[in-house]
């Protein structure tokens, strides 16, 4: 039995293991020719006993590239992936790489164990870089990546991220801008619904909120602010729980557009008009932001222009990672329909 150190072991060790030298080990792991039987058996035993798994670094010095990019969504409920949201990211991420000749790869995370298996996977050099969207602040995988020295990009961020890629939106300002505009309404009984608040984009949007209602010298209690999971019908509960606290709320900013929507339904469930009684406003503007009844008021947000700039950051990642950390922050816009 062999006794295994602590940590992934190296191609040195397995040379050493084997007997012979690195670039024999390197030739053996990529199928190269000149390399006889008896020593290429013996690389072949020393890597399965060690446990060793080629890394990307390893294969790119070969002249090989896997030609695919993995995009990770890291959610614990696959119901998720059904919002808009995900849809539209990953339409545009597959637009922005259409050029590039590189396969993107979808992979959903849930478990500590399937977080392992992908990174293993990712490690082995099967995918060149990895887009990462939907990470909460407890998720240890875009640290898990870095030091692994994955080439990694992250749509929004955790708190704090500055030593990974990330293209972001102001969200902070998005939801500023849309409180504004619902005092300039005369609106002053004003509620929120948030994502979930243990992912970064919340608490910023939370925070636009908070920043607006202060310098307007409204200051609201926490039991204006009910939390969502973005989905519809969270929504539609969080809009009857702030309801039943505050039967007096004249305005709503929600997180995002499917949870207005399901807002918009607990407000007609309560018999309260949109916009006369209550104001309502969305965040992200999907095409379902124009079906709703009355249409919805909405941050827009620029997926499109969000997917373009992961691929790029991406690319830029893998083939040059002693740069700087690279960090993108786009600019929302608000989209005024006839819910407020």
């Amino acid at each position: 039995m062999v006794r295994r150190r602590p940590g992934a072991p190296t191609l040195e060790e397995v040379a050493a293991h084997a007997g012979v030298g690195r670039g024999t080990v390197s030739r053996v792991i990529n199928n190269a020719a000149g390399v006889k039987e008896s020593t290429r058996q013996a690389v072949q035993r020393a890597v399965e006993e060690l446990g060793y798994v080629p890394n990307l670094a390893a294969r790119s010095l070969a002249g090989q590239r896997a030609d695919a990019v993995a995009l990770v969504l890291t959610e614990p409920d696959w119901r998720q992936f059904a919002e808009p949201f995900f849809s539209e990211i990953v339409r545009s991420l597959g637009d922005a790489l259409a050029d590039t000749g590189m396969q993107l790869m979808l992979t959903l995370i849930r478990s500590e164990t399937e977080r392992q298996r992908f990174l293993e996977y990712a490690r082995g050099g099967r995918v060149d870089g990895v887009l990462l969207m939907s990470v909460h602040a407890d998720d240890r995988l875009p640290d898990m990546l870095a030091d692994a020295r994955l080439p990694t990009v992250l749509l929004g961020r955790r708190s704090g991220d500055e030593y990974v890629s990330y293209v972001d939106a102001d969200n902070v300002g998005g939801a500023r801008d849309a409180v504004s505009h619902l005092l300039k309404q005369g609106r002053t009984a004003i509620a929120t619904i948030t994502g979930p608040l243990d992912m970064y984009v919340a608490q910023c949007r939370l925070r636009g909120y908070q920043d607006a209602l202060a310098q307007a010298g409204l200051m609201n209690s926490r039991s204006w602010v009910a939390e969502s999971d973005f989905s519809e019908e969270s929504g539609r509960r969080a809009m009857a729980e702030l309801l039943e606290r505050h039967p007096e709320i004249d305005a709503v900013l929600a997180a995002s557009d499917t949870t207005a929507a399901g807002a918009l339904h607990a407000l007609r469930a309560a018999g309260r008009r949109v916009p006369e009684d209550v104001a309502v406003i969305g965040f992200d503007d999907f095409p379902l932001a124009e079906r709703t009844e009355p249409r919805l008021t909405t941050v827009r947000q620029p997926l499109e222009e969000m997917g373009r700039a992961m691929v790029r950051l991406l690319m830029e990642e893998m083939e040059d990672q002693s740069e700087a950390w690279r960090h993108v922050i786009l600019r929302t816009k608000l989209v005024v329909r006839e819910s407020s």
